[in-house]
């Protein structure tokens, strides 16, 4: 069945990968294990696959090819469907993030590295592929890292199994000692020469007043440069993240280069936004991209590249418990490969927004995420998949022991594992959420406390990034439009009041209203779509659709977010600087989620459900009269907090630590004699 359905394959020939298709091949029918190395840019992710079906790949299996990012998923997806002359979603089909446009009759299946974490979860023996391609393994995310580690191992159990990594020439050696020995193929790029000019500050002009390196204004300085010396030739422009993305959209845009569109790029982007991307018209394009543009994906006609030398890096630091992005600047390797995006149609032009001495400076590769991360979620699922021991895994990198007890201590903080670091009966519901576990937590703590559906919408605001937007030329609108929703009390009622009104919006107006109505409110419509989008999952979880009696658990809960392509980390982080929600309004922690005041805790909370009821039928919604339930905070205490304590009312607290207490005005009746305190490290 599946042979009859094979398409005839034909290579583009332009590319340079096809020099060494007879040697690709050869290797993929005589060995399990294949390195393929080259430039981005050369044909790799494009023409491996049907490469694959050309070795007799396929038959017995899906070709699973696995990106980092959704957007390179979905755009390498209709690439390889257009060369093949068949329907996306038909022989070639891809998964990503709330997308999944695969049949029966699929061969080829593109998909982030997450989606097929999560499948190990239900299929160990990934029995559903005959082939796996581990694209731009060079960029060694957690989840790249970790599958590397498994399919080491599954690749003894399955030589049926065809296995292959493909990098940019960056460190393939490793690779290939990891996989124990097997052979690498090199791939020449196309590349043409490209001249590197340095373009530190101060060499921009001598009147650069307060303007920052790599700021929107020395992006300005340097297209204009540009525009100058050649005004039709397109230009790559890379940033840290979509705020500066934005920064720099207005400026240029204020410029009114002529026959010039300015274009950004990043994963959020409609389908449409992305196309405009990749099917350039007659105009210049300036394109504004995040380093997703760095490896995963090639920009036509690109020309010149201007970096900032910054990206964004995900940090995690085991004092304050926190992970945050932090702009950081970009290692050498990254630098060199943003640098080759200019010299793919003919001579190219790298303007660096830093100077050389600056680029010495930085170490070579970029540190693998394994190392500076949390190893609490790897944990839970090598616990839950019966890896062994995290210190016997053959990750390429091994952890720190320091980074291993950490990650242990998380879990145990979580209630997920025993004494014997077994996984405990909610460690192996945390487990089947492939969310992060501490939101995992809060949602089983939350269906316990009756408390479910308001804590779902928290949960998933947690895992998006902030839909909030603040424009630094309209911060003042920007904060005043926020106000609005804000909570005096409590940044979780703050949430829900927008989640509240963005649904009765999301209902009542079309797409373009709900458009405006975002803009109007200086919110992220894109953001508060995936926040919708990931609330529609988690309420589709069996075990938390309805609310189980108090105390009783949430039962078993199924991998229903199996689509989820972020399988071992938070989809959202805080900017620099910033926690992921305040804990200024914690409730006093009480074993097996009991309050004093009735079955479910207090009149506070009664108080709290009259109020929710009375927004339903129209009542009073301000802010002031929405006063929060204890169990809302108490579902969240089990996952955010480290130190908890109860303390008399005239107590010293330690220098070292923030004191936070709750209620912040307890209601009459309510305050017993000694109140709670949450404690929590400030910020790293």
């Amino acid at each position: 069945m599946r042979q009859r359905s094979m398409p005839t394959v034909t290579l583009d020939e332009s590319l340079p990968i096809c020099a060494r298709a007879d040697d690709i091949l050869a290797a993929i029918q005589e060995h399990q294990i294949v390195v393929i190395a080259g430039e981005t840019g050369s044909g790799k992710t494009t023409q491996l696959p049907k490469l694959c079906l050309a070795a007799g790949r396929g038959a017995a299996g899906l070709i699973g090819c696995t990106q980092p990012r959704r957007l390179a998923a979905r755009s390498m997806a209709r690439r390889v469907a257009e060369e093949l002359d068949v329907q996306l979603g038909e022989q070639v089909g891809y998964q990503v993030r709330f997308t999944e446009k695969v049949s029966d009759d699929s061969l080829i299946k593109f998909m982030t590295d997450g989606i097929l974490l999560a499948e190990t979860q239900r299929d160990h023996w990934l029995s559903a592929y005959d082939t796996l391609i581990i694209d731009e393994a060079h960029e060694r995310s957690l989840n790249i890292d970790f599958l590397l580690g498994y399919l080491k191992r599954l690749a003894k159990k399955r030589p049926d199994l065809k296995i292959i990594v493909t990098s940019a020439t960056i460190d393939t050696a490793r690779f290939a000692e990891h996989f124990d020995n097997a052979p690498v193929i090199e791939v020449e790029g196309r590349a043409y020469p490209v001249e590197l000019r340095w373009c530190p500050l101060e060499t921009v002009t001598e009147e650069t007043g307060k303007m920052q390196q790599g700021s929107a204004e020395h992006i300005v300085q340097a297209m204009d440069e540009i525009s100058i010396e050649d005004p039709r030739g397109d230009v790559l422009i890379f940033l840290p993240g979509e705020r500066e993305i934005r920064d720099a959209h207005r400026l240029l845009s204020r410029r009114s280069y002529r026959h010039t569109e300015i274009l950004p790029l990043y994963a959020r982007l409609s389908a449409k936004d992305q196309d405009r991307v990749f099917k350039p018209g007659p105009a210049r394009r300036v394109v504004l991209a995040t380093n997703v543009a760095e490896t995963s994906l090639t920009v036509p006609r690109i020309r010149y590249v201007i970096d900032t030398g910054t990206a964004r890096v995900k940090r995690y630091s085991q004092r304050s418990q926190l992970e945050r992005l932090h702009v950081e600047p970009i290692s050498q390797a990254a630098a060199d490969q943003r640098k080759g995006r200019c010299g793919r149609v003919g001579p190219g032009i790298c303007v660096r927004l830093y100077d050389e001495a600056d680029y010495d400076s930085r170490p070579h590769y970029t540190d693998p995420e394994l190392l500076r991360s949390s190893l609490a979620n790897v944990i839970l699922r090598m616990l839950d998949l019966r890896l062994g021991e995290v210190e016997d895994f053959p990750f390429l990198d091994a952890p720190e022991p320091r980074a291993i007890a950490d990650g242990y201590r998380s879990l145990a903080d979580l209630q997920a594992i025993d004494e014997k670091k077994g996984l405990t009966t909610i460690g192996k519901d945390l487990a089947r959420l492939p969310i992060d576990a501490q939101l995992a937590r809060m949602l089983i703590e939350a269906r316990s406390l009756g408390v479910l559906e308001p804590v779902l919408a928290i949960v998933a605001f947690l895992s998006v990034q902030d839909p909030r937007d603040r424009p630094p030329d309209a911060r003042g609108q920007a904060d005043a439009a926020h106000k609005v929703f804000a909570d005096p009390k409590s940044d979780f009622v703050g949430v829900l009041n927008l989640w509240q009104a963005y649904t009765a919006a999301h209902q009542e107006f079309t797409q373009r209203k709900l458009r405006d109505w975002c803009g109007r409110n200086f919110l992220s419509y894109l953001r508060m779509r995936e926040w919708r989008e990931v609330h529609r999952q988690l309420r589709l979880q069996p075990g938390l659709g309805t609310p189980g009696p108090r105390g009783s658990g949430v039962g078993t809960l199924e991998s229903g977010l199996g689509t989820r392509d972020s399988g071992l980390g938070k989809a959202g982080y805080p900017e620099s600087g910033q926690k992921m929600a305040k804990t200024e309004a914690a409730s006093p922690p009480v074993r097996r989620g009991r309050l004093r005041g009735g079955k479910h805790g207090s009149p506070h909370q009664d108080h709290h459900r009259a109020s929710v009821a009375s927004d339903k039928q129209g009542g009073d919604s301000s802010p002031e009269s929405r006063v929060p339930s204890p169990d809302l905070y108490e579902a969240r205490l089990p996952a955010r907090t480290t130190k908890v304590f109860s303390a008399a009312r005239d107590n010293e607290a330690s220098r070292c630590f923030r004191v936070l207490r709750w209620p912040s005005h307890p209601p009459t009746g309510f305050l017993p004699r000694k109140f709670w305190i949450l404690a929590a490290k400030s910020g790293a």
